[in-house]
Formats: structure tokens, C-alpha cells, sequence
């Protein structure tokens, strides 16, 4: 009679010790899918200008704006404009750009799938937001804002590099 009731017991404390490795294990969440790398290149406001775009760690963006010079002193130049400051999060990006020639662009937006059906295609990616131009003059007194919606289309990948 002993022995059956060291059994029982040994089988209840069993039963008991599986029971709470049961409920210790948390069902595994699904993954979440990594988001794709937006960073490339992507057009710009006129034919052949050009965004660099580049999504670094802790949500930090850089990169430059190519475009042509708009005004008396620089009309139809080629210039750099460089990523001030941006941050991403997800798809969602924003960034200022530093002052050329007293313009400055602002930017808020997402990535998004666009029209292209693989990296190698042009707009596989596209970046739409919202644009602002913020234009100064050395006396401060004609300042101009101009805000609008835009989108941006990604250039072709090339077909070996990474995804």
C-alpha cells in the first residue's frame, strides 16, 4: 500500500512539474517580415535630378538631393544639396535638407510598391509625401514657401546587388 501511494504521488508531482513547463512556454508570436530596403536612388522634381536616399541604423536617414540651380546666380548649374537631418520609422520617412543658395527642402513621406515588377525595374519603390521649398534672400524680407504633394520613383537596382 505504500508503494501505491508513492506511485500516486510520484505520478501527481509529474503530472504537476509538465504542467507548469506547459504553461511557462509562451506560443511563439509569428515573425514579423523585415521591411525591404528602401535606401537607392530615386528621381527628383525635374528630368535628371536625383535623390540619394539612405536608411541608416536607429531610424537615422542621409543622403543628398542633385537638382539644378533655379535661381539669377546659379540657373541650370548642378547642385548637392545634403541631408541635414531625418529619421525613419518603417516606411515613413522625413528629412530637412541644409541650405544652397538660401533653399532649403523639407520633406515627410512614405516608401511604398510602386509600378516596377522587380529591384532591377525603374519605380519598383516610390517615395510620395509632402515637399517643401523654403527660399531666402540675403535680406530676409522675400522669403517664399512652396509646399506640394509629390512622388518619387526608385532607379533601377542593379541585378547582383544585395536585397
Amino acid at each position: 500500500m505504500l508503494y501505491s501511494h508513492r506511485m500516486r504521488l510520484a505520478f501527481i508531482l509529474a503530472l504537476l512539474i509538465s504542467s507548469v513547463l506547459m504553461l511557462a512556454q509562451t506560443p511563439a508570436s509569428p515573425p514579423t517580415p523585415a521591411l525591404p530596403d528602401y535606401s537607392g536612388m530615386y528621381s527628383f522634381l525635374k528630368d535628371g535630378e536625383f535623390m540619394q536616399i539612405t536608411l541608416e541604423d536607429k531610424g537615422r536617414v542621409s543622403g543628398f538631393i542633385s537638382r539644378y540651380g533655379d535661381s539669377e546666380s546659379d540657373k541650370g548649374a548642378f547642385l548637392d544639396q545634403f541631408i541635414k537631418s531625418g529619421t525613419s520609422n518603417g516606411n515613413q520617412v522625413s528629412f530637412t535638407t541644409e541650405s544652397v543658395h538660401g533653399v532649403t527642402y523639407a520633406f515627410e513621406g512614405v516608401f511604398d510598391r510602386g509600378p516596377g515588377k522587380k529591384p532591377q525595374d525603374e519605380g519598383y519603390f516610390v517615395l510620395r509625401g509632402t515637399l517643401t521649398r523654403n527660399a531666402g534672400s540675403s535680406d530676409g524680407k522675400n522669403a517664399t514657401t512652396q509646399t506640394r504633394q509629390v512622388e518619387f520613383r526608385s532607379f533601377p537596382r542593379d541585378a547582383d546587388a544585395p536585397q
